[in-house]
């Protein structure tokens, strides 16, 4: 007695429940995306922050001094990093409600749109680091911006590591983006 139909039925039938599963499943990984993406920025914000180096001249009270907020763009960096990081705090809960109300489609559309929005503000500010940090590893002949890295060796090694961990997350906002653009476009 049970044909075709019927089964076609049970397929129908349990076809939401699978969409449900991989959303939860997608919804999980979000939320530790975030996880790691916060980390990476707030440590970036913070190893940024407390970077400087004191070097001594002729004698022990002349020194020259080099600190993030001697170059401006390492303090938008600073604060870009932080505002991210702020808001990628207040974003948990709302990956919570996705992880628990896996068909929740208005929280999801709003994180799309909030993490487009800082990636964008979180690549300006650590591309605009990254020119300056070029220009005191490299510097430029032709402006009399010399590099300054041969003498404020840490000061520029913690500088460039700062940003590795901002490049990383912004490639994990990337995939944050898509994950949402995937959860959505399984509804």
């Amino acid at each position: 007695m049970k044909s075709g139909p019927i089964e076609l039925n049970e397929i129908k039938s349990s076809t939401p429940k699978g969409v449900a599963g991989l959303n939860r499943g997608v919804s999980i990984l979000d939320f530790i995306l975030r996880v790691i993406a916060l980390i990476g920025t707030l440590a970036s914000a913070i190893a940024m922050a407390t970077t400087n180096e004191t070097l001594p001249f002729f004698t022990q009270f002349v020194r020259f001094r080099a600190q993030f907020d001697d170059l401006p763009t390492s303090t938008l960096f600073v604060v870009a990093n932080g505002i991210v990081s702020g808001y990628l705090i207040l974003s948990l809960p709302l990956s919570i409600v996705n992880i628990v109300r896996s068909r929740a489609q208005n929280s999801r559309v709003l994180l799309l749109v909030l993490d487009t929005v800082m990636l964008a503000f979180l690549t300006a500010a650590a591309s605009a680091a990254t020119a300056i940090v070029y220009l005191a590893h490299k510097g430029n002949t032709r402006t009399n911006w010399f590099a300054i890295c041969q003498q404020f060796n840490s000061f520029c090694e913690r500088i460039s590591g700062s940003l590795i961990g901002s490049f990383g997350a912004i490639f994990i906002f990337i995939l944050l983006i898509l994950l949402s653009g995937v959860a959505l476009s399984r509804r």
